[in-house]
C-alpha cells in the first residue's frame, strides 16, 4: 500500500486527486493538509465525496508516515515550502505546481510527461507535473516532432474550462462573467509555452520554430480542446502512421481516426488526438481533461510509474457522451 500526504488539499486539484486515491487499491490517505480547514471533514468542501469519506483536514504534515508526497500549491509555493519544510529523503514529491518543470542546475525534478519520460519517472525521486495546457498542446504536437517536422512556427490555439483557473473566485471566473463569454489570455507569453519548447527540443532534437499560442477562457467548467497547425510536405498517411506509433504504447493518449471532442474525455485521463491535412498544413487537434489528464489524473498515473505499478491502476475512468 502506497501511503500518502497531499499538500493544499481544499483546492480543486486537491479535491479530484482525493477522490482519485480514496477509489485506487494501492493507496491510502495519510493526511490531507489545509490550515484553513483544519478540523473540518473533506466532504464538507469537496461536496461531491459525501459518503464516500470521513476523512479531516488537518495542520499537521506528518511526512516520515508517507511515502509520496503530492503538493498541490499555486505557482510559486513549491519551491518557497521547501526552503522552510524538510521533507525525509525517502519520501517521493509530486508537484502541480509550474515550479520544477523546467530543467535547471540543483533542480532533479523528472518532467511527468508518460508519454516521453516513462523510464525517468519509474526511477524519479521528484516528479514536476506538467501543466494542464502544455499536456495538451504537447500530445498534439511531440509526434510531429519525432519526425521532425516542426520547422516553421507553430500556430496554437487552445481553450480551457474554469477550473483551470483554480478554486478561488475572480473577475474571470465567476459564473456570471464566464457563462454564455468567451475570451483571451496571455496570447504568446502563456507560462507553459517554455515546458512545452523543452519537450519538443528534446524529441526532436532541436527546434528553431516559434510556438505561437493563444490562450481562450471557455464557458464550460473542465476540459481542454486545442487546435495547432505545423507546415510540412510530409504526406498525410505518412503523419498519420507516425502519431500511431508515437502513442502505440501509450497508456490513456490515444490516436484516433475521426474528428474529436471534447466530450469524449472530460471525467477521464484520456488524451485524443486528431490530423487532417489541407495543403502544406498540418491541423492537430488534441483534447483532455484539464483537472484529470491536465492534472491530477497524470499525477496519480506518475505515482503508478514511481511505485512500479501498473500506471493505470485507479485511473480506468469512463467519460460519457452527453
Amino acid at each position: 500500500m502506497i501511503r500518502i500526504g497531499i499538500l493544499g488539499a481544499a483546492g480543486y486539484t486537491g479535491g479530484e486527486l482525493i477522490r482519485l486515491l480514496l477509489n485506487h487499491p494501492e493507496a491510502e490517505i495519510v493526511f490531507a493538509n489545509s490550515e484553513s480547514n483544519a478540523g473540518n471533514l473533506v466532504a464538507d468542501v469537496h461536496e461531491g465525496l459525501y459518503g464516500d469519506t470521513e476523512l479531516r483536514f488537518t495542520d499537521e504534515m506528518p511526512f516520515n508516515d508517507v511515502d509520496v508526497v503530492f503538493f498541490c500549491f499555486g505557482h510559486g509555493k513549491s519551491e518557497a515550502f521547501l526552503k522552510e519544510h524538510a521533507i525525509p529523503q525517502h519520501v517521493k514529491i509530486i508537484d502541480l505546481a509550474q515550479d520544477f518543470r523546467l530543467a535547471a542546475p540543483g533542480n532533479d525534478y523528472v518532467y511527468g510527461l508518460p508519454e516521453i519520460n516513462k523510464d525517468k519517472i519509474a526511477t524519479a525521486q521528484h516528479v514536476a507535473n506538467p501543466g494542464c495546457f502544455a499536456t495538451c498542446i504537447q500530445l498534439a504536437l511531440l509526434p510531429a516532432a519525432s519526425m521532425r517536422i516542426i520547422t516553421e512556427n507553430v500556430s496554437v490555439n487552445a481553450i480551457t474550462g474554469s477550473t483551470g483557473a483554480g478554486q478561488k473566485p475572480s473577475a474571470t471566473t465567476h459564473f456570471s462573467w464566464r457563462n454564455n463569454n468567451m475570451s483571451i489570455y496571455k496570447a504568446f507569453t502563456h507560462q507553459h509555452v517554455p515546458e512545452i519548447r523543452q519537450s519538443l527540443t528534446q524529441v526532436q532534437g532541436y527546434l528553431d520554430a516559434d510556438i505561437d499560442f493563444i490562450p481562450y477562457r471557455g464557458d464550460f467548467a473542465r476540459g481542454i480542446f486545442a487546435t495547432a497547425v505545423v507546415r510540412t510536405d510530409k504526406p498525410i498517411e505518412e503523419v498519420i502512421e507516425g502519431y500511431k506509433q508515437f502513442y502505440a504504447n501509450a497508456a490513456f493518449t490515444h490516436y484516433v481516426d475521426k474528428a474529436i471532442d471534447m466530450k469524449q474525455v472530460v471525467n477521464t485521463n484520456k488524451a485524443l488526438v486528431h490530423c487532417d491535412k489541407y495543403g502544406r498544413k498540418l491541423l492537430i487537434t488534441s483534447t483532455i481533461d484539464n483537472l484529470l489528464k491536465g492534472a491530477v489524473g497524470q499525477a496519480v498515473q506518475n505515482m503508478n510509474i514511481m511505485f512500479g505499478i501498473n500506471e493505470t491502476t485507479g485511473l480506468n475512468l469512463k467519460s460519457s457522451a452527453f
